[in-house]
């Protein structure tokens, strides 16, 4: 039993701030925030691929600065673009802003990410796979 304790390594969806580590279990998680140029809410679907995250799909209001040029456009009716992306990513950095209110969300939670940091820090996002006692004794969100 001890030996499985100190070698069984947990997948987990990684948040590097820098002075604070937290960890997230789930398979999947969308980021939100709010763009910065059109005002709008977009919205990024990932998932946990092995050792990398995987971009699913972007959601957003209108085209404009900063939108993927080479996804596929799903058909919705909720007056949002949908986009397939299905990018592999090995990490993420992203910049944490109040004023974009960026947000991660699971199926059962929402993590105002900019709550946790000051404004405009960043985060690093990636797969780790870490020791059950590092988790059992990490911050989770």
């Amino acid at each position: 039993m001890l030996l499985f304790f100190l070698l069984f390594r947990l997948p987990v969806i990684h948040f590097d701030f820098g002075e604070e580590q937290y960890f997230l279990t789930e398979d999947e998680f969308t980021l939100k925030w709010i763009h910065s140029v059109e005002k709008e809410e977009w919205l990024e679907m990932y998932e946990r691929d092995g050792d990398r995250l995987l971009l699913t799909e972007t959601v957003f209001k209108t085209f404009g600065a900063g939108v993927p040029s080479d996804g596929e456009i799903i058909s919705a009716e909720d007056g949002f673009v949908h986009m397939r992306i299905n990018r592999h990513l090995p990490e993420m950095n992203l910049t944490v802003s109040e004023n974009a209110q960026t947000t991660i969300m699971t199926e059962n939670k929402t993590i105002p990410l900019y709550e946790l940091t000051d404004d405009y820090e960043f985060v690093s996002i990636s797969i780790q796979r870490i020791p059950i006692w590092q988790y059992i004794g990490g911050k989770k969100l």
